[in-house]
């Protein structure tokens, strides 16, 4: 198995309210050197998360206790940018499980659904309303629920559905396989129909 298997998750959220993030804010170049998915989470955001001394800019979110969990929330159009995978590598391994915006870039979308990261697309009112909850309690809890494809606000039951996953992403999703996993699951099927084709 790839990632843990992802059905429902109910976690606080990092709030990052800001429009047009690319993949070259999330994860800089200079730390594209490796090949393993492991270690990118420590560069997540590196810029924004330190200044050049490494010391930890204390007006970052990420360097804020306040805000934790497995939920990032993001501004529109999330992910902008080159389709380096190291972005959602780098979002699953510093722990987050599921992003939140307006609007994905859609190669980054299919990068995070390949490794475990759910991106979820709510409308704009919706998103504004995550944020302002998030800013009147910052350890309010979410409830993201896959199978029936729905944001729960947790603290007064506000919810909508979030825009369509495919669903063979989605299944996926739902049983921790990559297209290898997959693949592997359904390997009897594939000799089976091998063995009806003429040699």
């Amino acid at each position: 198995m790839s990632y843990e298997k992802f059905t429902i998750l109910k976690s606080s959220a990092v709030p990052l309210p800001i429009e047009n993030v690319d993949t070259d804010q999330i994860i800089p170049a200079r730390f594209l050197k490796a090949t393993e998915r492991k270690g990118f989470g420590a560069n997540l955001f590196r810029d924004w998360r330190y200044e050049s001394d490494n010391t930890p800019k204390k007006d970052f979110v990420l360097n804020n206790e306040k805000f934790s969990g497995e939920i990032l929330v993001g501004g529109k159009n999330f992910g902008s940018g080159s389709s380096r995978e190291h972005a959602a590598w780098a979002i699953y391994d510093y722990g987050f499980r599921c992003v939140v915006s307006s609007f994905f870039a859609d190669i980054f979308r299919n990068n995070c659904l390949n490794i475990g990261v759910l991106p979820v697309q709510v409308s704009p009112d919706f998103l504004k309303k995550i944020f302002f909850e998030i800013e009147k309690n910052p350890k309010i809890e979410f409830t993201i629920d896959l199978k029936e494809q729905k944001i729960i606000i947790s603290d007064n039951n506000f919810s909508t559905e979030f825009f369509e996953i495919n669903n063979y992403k989605k299944q996926n999703m739902i049983n921790g396989f990559d297209d290898i996993d997959y693949l592997i699951n359904i390997k009897p099927d594939i000799k089976k129909f091998a063995n009806k084709m003429p040699l």
